[in-house]
């Protein structure tokens, strides 16, 4: 039992248990069956290109994810470019959160907070999703579980307000930590105001303040080139929807919940708690972006997943308190409660796991489509994307694009600095057309497909309608591959 092994390696075991029960989770059906989606697909492409391009392409697109890509760039060149390489940084980095969350809950709430908190992270269907996805956000989570672990080791241990060593080294630590994790997603500053809170809870001196202040600050001024630059990139998430009611159900039930965990924490105002670093880090993150949402539409789940730790920490703390609980009445029972009750909710989440590691779990499958493309194809044949963005296909797998033509582009994603290229205008896409034989058109699935917007788009499935006849269709996994054969 683990309440018999020594304390030193029940300290190890406390973090080492969650980070590999998490990095298995990750490593459960990681490449799933072989798909990659759209947004992956951006990831794949840009870290196959040159420092050089990289840096021309974020002068266009994608300023805020430069790190991120430059980080997966060295990846791609030491270890090759496959679904592993792509997606294993997310689980280790789920996975070093869930040790920072179990460290948290056992400071906080004592070793059973810690442990259930740990286990409980790789659990929830939002981490789960991004667990195993080729973006920086379950980055950001493991920075935002490191720099509260820094704040409340710092609030704890009483060295805050002295001056000397041992305190500047953590500090420094703290902003170095938010500002790597804003210039990974700038949204992740949402973590100072719950900081904020969490400072403000447990009312900390006015030396803890300065110093917070001055290193949150610092982590800002880093971090605002590339908030300033990017608001010129914009246009990028002009996508996502305004903010509606329907929205704000999941953030309620995860508040709901969070709330739960926060009263079995039973906190008091001035006390250093699970409740009063978790609640804030849940709570504030999630109000943070609706407010902002209500400015410009960017309400997505993924650019606060790293709320989730405090969702966790919260989870953990009402498992501690049960087993205090059960304790004295049941003294071996008690030690049973949080393995139990981890066991019983893998087996009631069995469906959303599965559900997650599926590629149906995402829109579209970028890798099904090529394979279509290297079965239906001929040497000689047209291929054209509709809409551009589904060039994509073709930037993962250009091997499966091997003998066709790409006739609407003009110029290349790396030569113009694009994610997708320049397409030529409308009429010499209409000339190139009329001279094919055949053509190969990938697009996505009827299901998920929208009229096309573009004038170029237009012409391009206005001529295939008007002078070409289907001979082969396959949709697979979200895209649609179509073969059109001139009439006549």
């Amino acid at each position: 039992m683990l309440c018999h092994i020594p304390a030193a390696r029940r300290g190890l075991l406390l973090w080492l248990i969650p980070f590999l029960w998490t990095l298995a989770l990750g490593l459960w059906g990681l490449s799933r069956q072989d798909s990659v989606w759209r947004d992956e697909a951006a990831t794949w492409q840009v870290a196959g290109r040159s420092v050089g391009e990289i840096w021309a392409l974020l002068g266009n697109v994608d300023a805020v994810h430069g790190l991120y890509y430059l980080l997966m760039h060295g990846l791609f060149e030491v270890f090759g470019a496959s679904t592993t390489t792509l997606r294993l940084p997310s689980v280790l980095a789920v996975a070093a959160a869930a040790a920072c969350v179990a460290l948290l809950g056992r400071r906080l709430a004592g070793f059973w907070a810690g442990l259930g908190g740990g286990l409980a992270l790789g659990l929830l269907p939002a981490v789960q999703f991004y667990l195993q996805e080729g973006r920086p956000y379950a980055l950001v989570a493991a920075g935002a579980g490191l720099s509260t672990l820094l704040l409340v080791t710092l609030l704890a241990s009483g060295t805050e307000g002295r001056p000397g060593r041992r305190v500047w080294p953590r500090w420094t630590a703290y902003g170095i930590t938010v500002l790597v994790c804003a210039l990974l997603n700038w949204l992740s500053l949402l973590i100072l105001p719950a900081h904020a809170a969490t400072l403000w809870w447990v009312r900390a001196g006015r030396g803890v303040w300065l110093r917070w202040a001055a290193y949150g600050t610092a982590a800002v001024a880093g971090a605002l080139p590339l908030i300033l630059f990017s608001r010129g990139q914009s246009d990028q998430v002009s996508w996502i929807p305004p903010l509606t009611w329907h929205m704000l159900i999941g953030p309620g039930i995860l508040l709901a919940v969070g709330g739960l965990g926060a009263w079995a924490d039973r906190p008091g105002r001035g006390r250093l708690s699970a409740a009063a670093v978790g609640l804030p880090l849940l709570a504030v993150p999630q109000l943070g972006l609706i407010g902002l949402s209500l400015v410009q539409p960017l309400f997505l789940d993924r650019y606060v997943l790293f709320s989730m730790v405090g969702l966790a920490l919260l989870i953990g703390a009402a498992l501690g308190a049960a087993v205090r609980a059960c304790a004295p009445r049941f003294p071996r029972a008690s030690t049973l409660l949080v393995p139990g009750v981890v066991g019983v909710s893998v087996l009631a989440l069995l469906p959303v796991e599965l559900g997650k590691r599926a590629p149906a779990s995402r829109v579209d499958d970028v890798l099904a489509a090529a394979g279509e493309v290297s079965r239906m194809g001929r040497a000689g044949d047209a291929v054209l994307f509709v809409p551009a963005a589904r060039r994509d296909t073709a930037l993962v797998t250009p091997g499966a694009f091997t003998g066709l033509s790409d006739i609407a582009l003009a110029e290349g994603p790396v030569a113009s600095a694009t994610l997708k290229g320049e397409e030529a205008d409308p009429e010499r896409i209409r000339a190139a057309l009329l001279e094919q034989r055949r053509v190969l058109l990938v697009t996505d699935a009827a299901k998920v497909a929208k009229p096309p917007s573009a004038e170029r788009d237009k012409v391009k499935a206005a001529v295939l309608r008007e002078r070409f006849t289907v001979v082969e269709d396959r949709q697979v996994r979200g895209r649609r591959v179509t073969v059109y054969e001139r009439r006549g």
